[in-house]
């Protein structure tokens, strides 16, 4: 996996947590440097351990199913961005499971309009759940790494620098312009997990170049 590939990569996987930026950012009074800067860390940090875990836990029999790894990395590729294609779809609120605070003032999320102003506080009891969330998927595409021997370092690495950075963006995006960009990042991060799975899929069967 090239540089360019391993960036198309970051930035599609980054995208739920960004979507989740962006409802955080939502809660926020004002979205000051710093509070991004902490919603970045958690993301960013989650993002970046969550494919080393999935990574080692993969690599003691990536050797035993060599024959057949790349099926592997394209289904849990396409699992995945389906599944964000899937949720892009649903609505622009923020969804159940990343509804940053009870004190939500998104008029989209479930349960309707918070009474509360209350803004997000950012403390580790909202936001270890939101990071860990957005990272599930992070583990997925840790143990694909495994399987086409991607040198793990520089590639966790970029992943979690990018998620810092489009996190931050994200927030700022939500306390500005509300949840609008909140379904087209999803859909596009889906998109581009299909797409390098499919990639990935095409280039060991020899119908492209890897």
């Amino acid at each position: 996996m090239n540089l360019i590939e391993l960036f198309i990569l970051a930035v599609g996987l980054s995208m739920d947590a960004f979507a989740v930026a962006i409802c955080v950012g939502l809660t926020m009074k004002k979205a000051t440097v710093k509070k991004a800067m902490i919603v970045g860390l958690y993301f960013g940090i989650f993002q970046a351990v969550m494919p080393l875990i999935g990574y080692f836990a993969a690599t003691w029999f990536a050797d035993k199913i060599i024959s057949y790894d790349h099926w592997i990395a394209f289904a849990l590729l396409c699992f995945l961005g389906g599944r964000m294609i899937f949720e892009s779809f649903k609505g622009g609120g923020c969804p159940d499971r990343v509804c940053p605070v009870e004190t939500c003032k998104d008029r989209n999320c479930p349960g309707g309009k918070r009474t509360d102003n209350k803004e997000a506080t950012l403390k580790p009891d909202e936001m270890l759940p939101l990071a860990l969330a957005t990272s599930i998927d992070a583990l997925a595409v840790g143990v694909s790494f495994a399987f086409l021997q991607v040198n793990i370092v520089p590639a966790v690495s970029f992943i979690g620098i990018t998620t810092f950075v489009l996190s931050m963006i994200g927030v700022k995006i939500g306390n500005v312009f509300g949840t609008r960009f909140k379904s087209k990042a999803e859909l596009a991060g889906g998109i581009i997990l299909v797409l390098i799975g499919l990639k990935i899929l095409l280039g060991h069967l020899g119908i492209i170049p890897l």
